[in-house]
């Protein structure tokens, strides 16, 4: 491959041991490797999150390229701004959602791209941040918002859905076994008064499981599905993914190569089975068999990686070669 030399193995664990974990881009190696990026290439990178994998993939493609970055909040925006300043490539930042990726192509009139990278869910920026209602471990308002400017909040699902209604989308956006129970005592609690924080929200889901969030035994806190399933549903980020994906063959050139990385079953499903359908109708070529994973190194430097699945495919010409 061209463009791009693999460095020895551990290598960049070295480098990026030295940087807060906020900023280390999760599976570097592989990104790199199965995108494959070489010099001149268009990069559409549609979650820029704080500029991570930006920023190596600029590094790849060199002056003759273009880093095109998507990202719906501000502050994520402007530390990968920061971040990519002296990238050598032609860069250019847009907040915008991905699902609207093709409108920001074509107002920089760019009709196809060679690389195209997802990195799903939420930057550690927007977990770290309390404000933002992501984690159950910071007590913050019940926002969830990707979007700060979007309408829809964590806060007004909670308090305004029907128990069944509850019950479905906590089961349907996460798989949760306890549903039923945990929409139960959501409502038998807001009848006493609104659920307005992240820790109050927690310890409903743990009281329903009849458990302590403090005491559980698995490393896996008592509500983090629920809160993944708020969060899904507040940014609709299946839709979206859909959206995206329904999208993505028209703008990648033959051989283009497009990548999604994925922190739970529901996207890697879905991302599994548009690459297997587009294969078998000679969309795609897919690269990876299986989801490919961190190795001990990373997940012992950067715990983000320990749920991070890759899968890349290939977009072949208009012959299905």
């Amino acid at each position: 491959m061209e463009g791009w030399r693999k460095p020895p193995v551990g290598a960049w664990l070295e480098v990026v041991s030295d940087y807060d974990e906020r900023h280390i881009p999760v599976l570097r190696e592989h990104v790199l490797e199965l995108l494959a990026p070489v010099a001149g290439d268009v990069v559409l990178d549609l979650t820029v999150g704080l500029g991570g994998h930006a920023r190596m993939l600029a590094e790849a493609i060199g002056s003759e390229g273009v880093m095109i970055g998507l990202d719906v909040d501000a502050g994520n925006l402007a530390t990968a701004r920061q971040r990519l300043g002296d990238a050598p490539c032609r860069v250019v930042l847009e907040r915008e959602n991905f699902t609207q990726f093709d409108d920001v192509l074509s107002t920089h009139d760019v009709d196809r791209v060679d690389v195209l990278l997802a990195d799903l869910g939420v930057s550690s920026l927007q977990l770290d941040d309390a404000e933002r209602g992501f984690s159950f471990r910071r007590e913050g308002p019940l926002d969830m918002r990707l979007d700060p400017d979007s309408e829809k909040k964590a806060v007004d699902l909670v308090n305004a859905m029907r128990e069944d209604a509850l019950s479905d989308l906590i089961y349907f956006n996460s798989q949760e076994r306890f549903s039923r129970r945990i929409a139960k005592r959501i409502c038998q609690v807001r009848r006493e008064g609104r659920i307005t924080t992240t820790t109050q929200l927690a310890e409903v889901v743990c009281s329903a499981l009849g458990v302590r969030a403090d005491s559980h035994k698995s490393k896996t806190h008592p509500a983090t599905r629920v809160f993944q399933a708020f969060r899904i549903a507040v940014n609709d980020e299946l839709g979206a993914l859909e959206t995206m994906l329904k999208k993505a063959p028209d703008y990648l050139n033959p051989g283009g190569r497009i990548g999604v990385i994925a922190f739970h079953s529901l996207e890697d499903g879905l991302v599994k089975r548009d690459f297997r359908q587009r294969r078998n109708d000679g969309v795609y070529d897919v690269v990876t068999k299986r989801p490919v994973i961190a190795g001990p190194e990373e997940r012992e430097i950067n715990r983000r990686s320990r749920s991070a699945k890759l899968r890349v495919a290939r977009r072949c010409d208009e012959e299905g070669k």
